[in-house]
């Protein structure tokens, strides 16, 4: 029996194809009129919007706000979740609010810590994780109980995320933690960046040896580059991020005003190589602050018009 299609990234990946992806980031402040643009950047590219949680620990508008307008826009959004913020009461009753705005998937994540942000002294919550977030979702959707065991009148419906992170210490555990987060219910997997190709498909060829490519859809994350700088600042300040010393120079050895052409002529040649890879099902494009380039990379890597689903 197929499984009931609860948004239109779910139907993408069920029929088979190739999915696109990409993030949106809230504006430091209540406009709707920012994440409205940064919607219409979007629109027609991508199968979904994956609207982040006041990411790097910074006061943002929130992800549930965010995801309501690009709905009101006929965008679909995927909703980022973080635990850092909230005990396991509010997450829920999050949860059932964003179902309730139509909102069909989600992404599970820790968040990061608070130290990294603009108020390294806020108190943080961590009541639980990211893998008990994505089993508590599981449970509210598919057994109508919250975390108590107590009956929902009307259980959440979502599509349901988590992030893994193929380039972390110690390598041989990450696939391990992949399989956890499956376990628990991931119905997709976001990655952190793939700068690294080599590595990456170890990762996946250790994912397949697990059977665990047949149990979840894995998105591979893409982020162009603009400078040399970017990729330094990647490589040595950004917490599990693998940047390997040939992309730094390559983004190093062309002049300035060409730089970002071609942190996009690699990220072209990243998804080539990517869509070769057995068990990958789709890519999440990250541009951070740079959403006018998702369109000119999905039409350039020959992923574009989407598919339409019914």
């Amino acid at each position: 029996m197929k499984p009931e299609l609860l948004s239109n990234l779910q139907s993408v990946l069920s029929d088979g194809k190739f999915a696109v992806t990409a993030e949106c980031g809230p504006p430091r402040g209540a406009d709707p009129v920012i994440i409205r643009k940064k919607g219409e950047l979007l629109r027609g590219h991508v199968d979904a919007v994956n609207v982040t949680d006041n990411q790097t620990a910074i006061v943002r508008m929130s992800s549930i706000a965010a995801c309501a307008h690009l709905s009101a826009m006929g965008l679909e959004p995927v909703m980022q979740m973080v635990t850092r913020d909230r005990n396991r009461i509010a997450l829920q009753s999050d949860i059932l609010g964003a179902s309730s705005l139509g909102i069909r998937n989600i992404l599970c994540l820790s968040g990061d810590h608070q130290t990294f942000g603009s108020q390294p002294d806020a108190m943080n919550v961590f009541d639980i994780d990211s893998v008990n977030l994505v089993h508590m979702v599981k449970i509210m959707k598919t057994e109508g109980k919250d975390m108590s065991g107590y009956d929902l009148i009307s259980p959440p419906k979502m599509f349901i995320g988590a992030a893994a992170n193929p380039f972390a210490d110690p390598f041989e555990y990450r696939v391990i933690r992949l399989a956890k987060k499956i376990d628990a219910g991931a119905d997709f997997i976001q990655t952190q960046c793939v700068y690294n190709l080599e590595r990456f498909r170890e990762w996946m060829r250790l994912a397949r040896e697990e059977g665990l490519t047949e149990k979840t859809h894995i998105l591979a994350g893409i982020t162009p580059l603009k400078s040399e700088g970017m990729a330094k600042y990647m490589a040595k300040k950004v917490a599990g991020m693998d940047v390997p010393e040939l992309v730094i120079k390559r983004m190093g050895g062309v002049p300035k005003g060409k730089a970002a052409g071609e942190g996009i002529d690699i990220c072209l040649e990243t998804i080539a190589a990517l869509r070769e890879i057995k068990g990958v099902h789709g890519i999440h494009i990250m541009a951070i602050e740079w959403e006018e380039t998702v369109g000119r990379i999905v039409e350039a890597a020959g992923l574009s018009p989407r598919p339409q689903t019914a």
